[in-house]
């Protein structure tokens, strides 16, 4: 479905004032391209009358206007430029450099259907499939801004341990939750937190191939609508993070190798890393291959080490005598390497003063209940440890006491810590038990078949902000809620003070997520925690009449919806809706789900959501609680940058 974009108007309502470039009502477009080419001066002086023209397709250099002669021609160089969905690329997905397509190449990007355009994605429910509007970038470009402009937050509450509320104001140390259009939230969030993100985590729909794919748009090239869908966000998200922030999408086989060489285009100054989590260890039954494991992409500022260490479990550490031994190991090599680690009851409870030269112990002595542990060999020959005394509490997490057969103590050292490797494998990955069983537990009424395990996502978070207690983590996929419950778990066990943001456009939002968050806060486990957060929704416009139409199953009920379309909506100009009516002889005779299609098309595109420029219209009846919660969201914002 097509509709005629402002640029598009103003640019044809500009050459029908001019004669020569029209053939029987048909415009010759050669001769609009070749009069550009040779500056034609009435033909610019027009174009450039028009304020929206203008700025798409001039710059000024030191007050002087310069038109952007190569742009607007490739603007006449579209099949059909009257359509806003029409793209330049070709039907076909691959590789390319300077437009050719390549198959072996190190400096590429990937080009597919509609890559020039901008996915809305307005799916609120997992089984409708309907057809999405594409913005092109270039025909659409007054539409695009005014569809990522900051939208209203309406509905707004706070919950906490005691309480829901209405919020009359947002902080900075608040969790939020957003029940909306993600790529319009994440548009929305710019004003306050662009540059403030520390790390994304998203789990976007794989685009299986499967009947039960919920990706499924009414388009023939579902793959290049997947890759518009994901190109749209990931580079409205990216102005989010901070300096050294990361972003971590999960992936399976499918998608995985074309998002690859989509994030090497969007993150051209990131490293990428792809890690593989056995999530799933008994399978899911393929034609060839049982499916364990899934992916995830580490997306991390190139040079910078970002991942930190992870903890080792117990079988993992690998033991070794903190006593040197061979060369240059003796006590004389260095002297403030002999001293005294003390025991008791085998544990290690503190260390003595560097010993005398002239004070020769035997390796173990017990004085007052203690044993004090030196450095001598089997042999009694006086060795030192590898770590000097004024440096070794500060591995003293590293040390263990072991007792030899003779009753003897010794002291070895273990890394508990190491490099991630790039296979993760764990039971507590497994997604049937620590997501699907313990979100039934959580929510026990909820429509997830296999929600992440919220350790699967606790280790991947820990990677990345293990170390950065006050971090900002965003997840605009959030689905059941996962990522802001492993948030919470990092927060339990450090004692850190990081805050999730969660976006979601599902209508299970506050039945689900806002649910299984509730549940956290009254959970013995966090009650510590100021785990309070902040639900708001983007106020629908006519995104309220599609939820109505979508759900309608009665022809009958159409009328209503019909009527209050004409007295409440805002609808694309191009539209007679007088005959919109049960009784219009074209009207009439369709099925219910084309005239649901009809009443769908006739909504201006643009007026899904209530943009913030429009708070104080009255129409929208917004009262003074939500008047303040916007305000104090959008411009302390500002104030902030």
């Amino acid at each position: 479905m097509g509709i005629e974009t402002t640029l598009v108007t103003r640019v044809k309502d500009i050459l029908k004032t001019f004669d020569e470039y029209w053939n029987d009502g048909v415009l010759n477009k050669q001769k609009v391209i070749d009069a550009i080419k040779n500056y034609d001066h009435n033909l610019l002086k027009a174009l450039l009358s028009d304020e929206i023209i203008k700025k798409t397709y001039s710059i000024n250099v030191e007050g002087v206007t310069v038109f952007k002669q190569e742009e607007f021609i490739d603007f006449f160089r579209y099949k059909d430029y009257w359509n806003d969905s029409f793209t330049r690329y070709s039907n076909e997905i691959g590789l390319a450099n300077e437009g050719r397509y390549l198959r072996y190449n190190t400096d590429v990007v990937l080009n597919f259907p509609y890559k020039d355009t901008v996915l809305e994605g307005g799916m609120t429910k997992d089984d409708r499939k309907r057809s999405e509007i594409y913005y092109h970038n270039i025909l659409a470009k007054e539409e695009i801004d005014i569809l990522f402009e900051p939208k209203v937050l309406a509905n707004v509450k706070r919950y906490s341990f005691n309480n829901i509320e209405k919020a009359t104001e947002f902080n900075d140390s608040d969790n939020l939750i957003i029940k909306g259009n993600n790529l319009l939230a994440i548009h929305s969030l710019k004003n306050r937190f662009a540059g403030k993100v520390d790390l994304i985590y998203i789990d976007p729909p794989y685009n299986v191939k499967s009947s039960n794919n919920t990706f499924l748009y009414n388009n023939k090239y579902n793959r290049s609508t997947w890759l518009v869908f994901m190109q749209n966000r990931l580079k409205a998200a990216k102005e989010l993070l901070t300096s050294d922030g990361a972003m971590i999408v999960a992936i399976d086989e499918n998608e995985q190798a074309y998002l690859g060489v989509l994030i090497d285009e969007i993150f051209p100054n990131y490293e990428k890393h792809l890690i593989t989590i056995v999530h799933n260890p008994r399978g899911i039954q393929g034609t060839n291959f049982s499916y364990t494991n899934e992916f995830a992409y580490f997306i991390i500022p190139q040079g910078k080490k970002t991942i930190i260490d992870r903890k080792l479990s117990e079988d993992e550490i690998s033991w070794s005598p903190l006593r040197n031994w061979g060369g240059e190991s003796r006590r004389e090599d260095a002297k403030n390497c002999f001293y005294p680690i003390i025991v008791k009851n085998n544990e290690i409870v503190g260390f003595g003063d560097v010993t005398a030269d002239n004070v020769h112990p035997e390796k173990n002595e017990n004085i007052g209940g203690y044993t004090y542990v030196y450095p001598i060999d089997s042999s009694g020959v006086e060795r030192k440890w590898r770590y000097a005394r004024q440096t070794v509490e500060q591995i003293k997490h590293m040390l263990t006491c072991v007792e030899g057969k003779d009753g003897i103590l010794d002291i070895q050292i273990g890394k508990d810590f190491g490099q991630y490797k790039t296979v993760w494998q764990d039971p507590r990955y497994d997604s049937n038990i620590y997501g699907k069983q313990l979100l039934g537990k959580l929510v026990p009424d909820n429509p997830f078949t296999f929600p992440k395990s919220v350790y699967a996502v606790y280790d991947c978070l820990y990677a990345v902000v293990g170390n950065k207690k006050d971090a900002l983590i965003l997840d605009f996929f959030a689905g059941s809620g996962t990522t802001g419950h492993a948030t919470m778990l990092l927060n339990k066990n450090d004692g850190g003070n990081r805050k999730y943001i969660l976006v979601e456009q599902m209508e299970y939002v506050e039945s689900v997520i806002v649910e299984r968050m509730k549940s956290l806060i009254h959970d013995e486990d966090f009650k510590e925690q100021n785990s309070s957060f902040v639900f708001a929704e983007l106020m629908e416009q006519n995104q309220k009449f599609i939820r109505l139409i979508e759900e309608t199953k009665e022809e009958n009920k159409l009328d209503d919806i019909i009527d209050d379309i004409k007295e409440n909506a805002f609808l694309n100009f191009k539209v007679e809706m007088e005959r919109v009516t049960n009784d219009d002889e074209d009207f009439k005779p369709l099925s219910i789900e084309e005239k649901k299609k009809v009443l769908i098309g006739i909504l201006d595109q643009n007026q899904y959501y209530v943009p913030y420029s429009e708070i104080d219209d009255s129409s929208y009846g917004l009262g003074e609680v939500e008047k303040s919660f916007n305000h104090s969201f959008y411009e302390r914002g500002v104030e902030n940058e």
